[in-house]
């Protein structure tokens, strides 16, 4: 499938085509930060502690007196990091696994599989809060704790369709003319799950900002002064009575930025499912 014809699909569905605005404009929030930003994110005024939104701050200010905007607008960057390179890592160990263990079967699927299982058995926010706490609090290791939390979804996802298309006649003619078999699973397998990986990908990024911002607000992600949405909310929570404004925008940020990736994934995955063009 092209990405031409991808594109046609996908404009067809205009929750997606939100979706992927919302998604494209936290990106270049990310990207032009330091042009967007109003202010430094770190700059404190204890003057203007709690400060009500106006007009010179449209978001108003945080207990230490910081533009909480700019702190939103800086807080896209941590969080689009956090989502992608989660993600990749999951990727980079949960596909191969999962392609392995579905081509060869036997002791080998039976060995990942039960791995998998066990990773399983933990609620995903329970397990990435005991690896945190194994691995020290700190940013980097709260995303290599949601990328290895989310291995077992990318093994499960590539090992089901590795059974079925290592069935294929291709992959059978492949074999029989000698083809290595780990030739065989980078050229034939692989790039026949590129779809389902694609979806789950765009919303596992939404799950793992989620995860993220959850671990922020314990106080195993990222530290102070960091302008992570998660941390952002921790921090503000005890002025959530009297100066609501200091969780709300961080909050509606986390909102806006996991809907627009699952609209954006449910997109994606009508337009990379040929059955949807009958």
């Amino acid at each position: 499938m092209t990405f031409k014809t991808i594109w046609r699909q996908l404009r067809r569905n205009k929750l997606a085509l939100f979706g992927l605005a919302i998604v494209v404009t936290f990106i270049l929030m990310a990207i032009f930060a330091p042009w967007i930003a109003p202010d430094d994110p770190f700059d404190q005024n204890l003057r203007q502690s709690v400060e009500a939104p106006s007009s010179e701050n449209p978001f108003g200010r945080d207990e230490l007196g910081r533009d909480i905007l700019s702190r939103v607008i800086y807080g896209s960057r941590i969080s689009l990091t956090i989502g992608l390179i989660s993600v990749g890592i999951g990727v980079a160990v949960g596909v191969p696994l999962g392609a392995i263990s579905g081509y060869f079967g036997g002791i080998v699927d039976l060995l990942v599989q039960r791995l998998m299982d066990i990773m399983l058995a933990f609620p995903a926010m329970l397990l990435a809060i005991v690896l945190v706490s194994i691995l020290g609090k700190n940013l980097t290791n709260a995303m290599i704790a949601i990328g290895i939390v989310s291995i077992p979804m990318y093994a499960r996802l590539v090992r089901s369709s590795t059974l079925s298309i290592k069935e294929n006649d291709f992959v059978q003619a492949s074999k029989a003319v000698g083809r290595k078999d780990m030739g065989i699973i980078t050229a034939h397998i692989l790039p026949n799950l590129l779809s389902p990986i694609i979806v789950q990908s765009t919303l596992q990024v939404a799950s793992a900002i989620l995860w993220a911002a959850g671990l922020g607000f314990l106080g195993l992600g990222a530290q102070a002064p960091i302008p992570e949405w998660g941390a952002m909310l921790a921090s503000g929570r005890d002025f959530i009575r009297h100066a609501p404004h200091v969780v709300f925008f961080p909050g509606l940020a986390i909102m806006i930025t996991v809907f627009g990736l699952n609209l954006l994934g449910d997109g994606l995955r009508d337009a990379l499912d040929p059955r949807m063009k009958l």
